[in-house]
């Protein structure tokens, strides 16, 4: 399921203004995009199940993204707005982008992604969740395989 039709429209209108001449959407999406190893989760988690004598427990969660795939770029936005799509983020040229690493995730209910930038050493972890994972494979399949 991708984002219902008023996020879809408010997204498209935080795009317009950026689009180049001809530029054209072809995906629209909200992931959690980051780098959190199971390691720092676990970490923190303990901590505070520790500070907290048990009685809250803790996740790091990747940030919430609004993703618009253009015929040329990846545009990242900021969807931790309440819901409604924020400021631009990232901005990545679609020829130096590559995935790597797809698989379904969580029970088969998230749809997770590695990107690459070319010139980066460290990639982007991005994570479909359950009501849209079904946009993480169309995703993938728009972009080149990381060699």
């Amino acid at each position: 399921m991708s984002l219902n039709a008023r996020r879809n429209r408010q997204l498209l209108e935080a795009a317009a203004p950026l689009l180049l001449q001809n530029e054209r959407i072809e995906l629209t999406s909200l992931a959690g995009v980051g780098s959190v190893s199971v390691r720092k989760q676990a970490l923190t988690a303990a901590v505070v199940g520790v500070l907290s004598a048990g009685t809250v427990m803790a996740t790091v969660t990747p940030r919430p993204m609004y993703i618009v795939l253009t015929d040329q770029r990846v545009l990242f936005f900021d969807g931790n707005r309440g819901g409604r799509p924020g400021k631009l983020l990232l901005n990545l040229p679609r020829p130096y982008v590559s995935t790597g690493g797809s698989k379904k995730a969580f029970l088969g209910l998230q749809f997770v992604t590695q990107l690459s930038v070319a010139g980066q050493e460290q990639g982007l972890k991005v994570t479909f969740p359950v009501q849209h994972r079904g946009d993480g494979p169309r995703f993938v399949g728009a972009l080149p395989v990381t060699r």
